[in-house]
């Protein structure tokens, strides 16, 4: 991929081009891949004028010309998947083949709410008196501000995108910082399928100078954001004033438990799969593992095998499986939480360790054994590829040790018996659970998380809800 000048999309134009420039990196090489505007305050107002006055007409399109719009732009980022996978890889680090892989997942999103859309449903209400129609109508919300992370810089935008654009509303999209490219390109989609003017907006820059003008503004009547509980929470500080609609998608704290009757081989692909996939940097990848005293040793040995067989490396290169971290800060993160497990006595069974041979921004896959809650790899999100595992002697430890976090997103259990599962699942406080499954996400299912892992859902029927407001009219004969 070539170095690349983007900018800003307001009202079907292009602009920024005059702003300060920020520098967008390949985490795998340090390389220059791109460069986006600065903007600020003004950009964002401006853009937020100009969905708010698209609003105006784009919500009184049918669902059906909306769903044609959509079912235009599933098909054009699918035409580009190669391209699309190419720039997320080398804006982020992901493996190529995971790229591809979200670019599918992106779009699958933008399927889905394309025929949802057309599902929106009113409702009759039996009226208590001969001369009244009591009905409840659904309608747009209006304006809404996407604020999507770097980890999914695709599918993250589409999960919300998709929502909002079938149900009537317009869009004003802030992308990560680190990950701009990939979100831009896929705006340039929307306007070449035929989006109108101001429908579909974008703005790159100041976190702070986007977000307060987006949290300010009384014409945003929604915010949707992924990221960490952190900003989360102020952004419901911040969005008070004019009481908007949030849906937050934050942190996770992810548990696996593998009891001793689970499947072991089926128990070690799955926790790979949820473990390492996106080197770790997902959130609802599993960060903490549980294991039955009855298995824990031949888990161990086996999972480390698995582990020892990925291939650590440049994401466009051939068989790899295991990318970089993000930045320095990550992989200074994951080796404080592997130093801290290990002088707390814990044994590291492979990896623990930088691979500054490859480069500044990898770490090695790894696996740490004999690990506890006082750890702090077992308390706080590692996002890295580290897999701690402790030992648990009842399917009550597991549920308490589990449970035991402010968080509450995605929880991973691996048993084969059905009373076993049902009654473990039910006393588990997280919003998705992987029965026997690494990889729940799904668009047809909600995605969302209890507790401090966020509020409202993001796909299947429940996604598109947040988008709407009930407006209940009473109708006197």
């Amino acid at each position: 991929m070539n170095y690349v000048k983007k900018l800003h999309y307001i009202n079907g134009k292009w602009s920024g081009g005059d702003l300060d420039m920020m520098e967008v990196h390949n985490p795998a090489t340090q390389e220059l891949v791109g460069e986006v505007p600065r903007g600020g305050t003004e950009e964002t107002r401006t853009a937020i004028d100009a969905a708010h006055d698209a609003f105006q007409t784009w919500s009184q399109t049918t669902a059906y010309e909306r769903a044609a719009l959509l079912d235009k732009f599933n098909d054009a980022i699918l035409e580009n998947t190669e391209e699309l996978a190419q720039i997320m890889t080398m804006e982020m680090g992901k493996p190529f083949a995971e790229a591809k892989g979200e670019v599918a997942y992106a779009a699958s999103f933008i399927d889905w709410f394309a025929a949802e859309g057309k599902r929106v449903y009113g409702q009759t209400i039996p009226a208590h008196l001969p001369g009244k129609r009591m009905q409840v109508w659904k309608q747009p919300v209006g304006v809404v501000a996407a604020i999507t992370p770097w980890n999914f810089p695709l599918a993250m935008l589409t999960r919300k995108m998709g929502p909002a654009l079938a149900a009537g509303c317009t869009v004003v999209i802030k992308p990560s910082r680190e990950t701009p490219l990939s979100a831009i390109r896929l705006v340039e989609l929307c306007e070449e399928v035929g989006f109108p003017p101001g429908v579909v907006n974008i703005v790159t820059g100041s976190s702070s100078q986007i977000g307060g003008e987006m949290m300010s503004n009384e014409k945003v009547r929604k915010i949707t954001f992924t990221g960490s509980t952190e900003i989360g929470k102020q952004l419901m500080r911040q969005g008070a004033d004019t009481v908007k609609r949030l849906s937050l998608e934050l942190g996770g704290h992810a548990p696996i438990i593998v009891l001793d009757d689970a499947d072991i081989d089926k128990a070690v692909q799955g926790t790979l799969a949820s473990k390492f996939r996106n080197s770790g940097q997902t959130c609802i990848c599993g960060n903490r593992i549980y294991v039955h005293a009855r298995i824990y040793d031949e888990f161990v040995t086996r999972f480390t095998a698995a582990v020892e067989d990925l291939k650590l490396g440049n994401g466009m290169d051939q068989g790899v499986n295991v990318g970089p971290l993000i930045n320095l800060d990550g992989v200074e993160k994951v080796q404080n939480h592997v130093q801290d497990a290990v002088e707390k006595g814990a044994e590291v069974t492979t990896g623990g360790s930088k691979a500054e041979d490859i480069g500044p921004n990898y770490y090695k896959p790894t696996v740490i054994k004999d690990v506890n809650h006082d750890m702090i790899v077992m308390s706080e999100e590692t996002f890295g590829p580290v897999a701690p595992i402790q030992k648990i002697t009842s399917d009550e430890e597991a549920v308490k040790l589990a449970n035991d976090t402010p968080f509450g997103l995605a929880a991973y259990v691996f048993t084969e018996s059905n009373s076993r599962g049902i009654q473990l699942i039910e006393k588990l406080n997280y919003g998705i659970v992987g029965w026997n499954d690494g990889a729940p996400s799904a668009a047809q299912a909600p995605f969302g998380g209890m507790k401090e892992s966020g509020m409202g859902r993001e796909g299947g029927q429940q996604g598109i809800e947040d988008f709407l407001e009930k407006q209940y009219v009473s109708i006197g004969l």
